[in-house]
């Protein structure tokens, strides 16, 4: 039943762009398919070499490097660090908080999962993004972070 909806409104709207006339689409295909200038924000290492990116816009959108908690402290500490980190980027590309579609985070211990999501709650306003969590391996979070932080918003 649903399918046979699908295949009639897909010759409706098949019909609909042939009555119209193929210019109308070739002129959307042009504009979608125009390529577009990535903006970044290079971290760079002392003699000036682009590392990373720190952030970078695309097409509305803004991807955020993983931030981490260099200092020492409990996992409350770190977790409000990189949260504000990660608010600070989001700002200065144009964005905020509650603009995040997606987060992930990696703890050095999953036994910070509890704690983690104590500072976590709340920040990104009533509906916030999509999350995945990871206890990273052997090694831990670079920097000795015990928690890093990425992010995907829009403009």
């Amino acid at each position: 039943m649903i399918s046979q909806r699908r295949n009639a409104l897909k010759k409706l709207l098949t019909t609909v762009a042939g009555t119209l006339g193929f210019s109308v689409l070739a002129k959307a295909e042009t504009t979608a398919s125009a390529p577009d200038e990535k903006e970044v924000y290079n971290v760079v290492d002392d003699q000036d070499v682009p590392l990373f990116s720190g952030a970078t816009k695309f097409k509305g959108l803004i991807f955020i490097a993983g931030k981490g908690a260099h200092f020492a402290g409990d996992i409350k500490a770190h977790t409000d660090h990189v949260l504000k980190e990660l608010e600070k980027e989001l700002k200065a590309a144009g964005s905020s908080m509650e603009k995040v579609l997606k987060v992930n985070v990696y703890l050095d211990d999953i036994k910070d999962y509890k704690d983690m999501n104590e500072v976590y709650k709340g920040r990104f306003g009533k509906k916030p993004p999509v999350r995945t969590t990871v206890a990273v391996a052997k090694g831990g979070v670079p920097g000795d972070s015990l928690v890093e932080m990425d992010c995907i918003a829009y403009v």
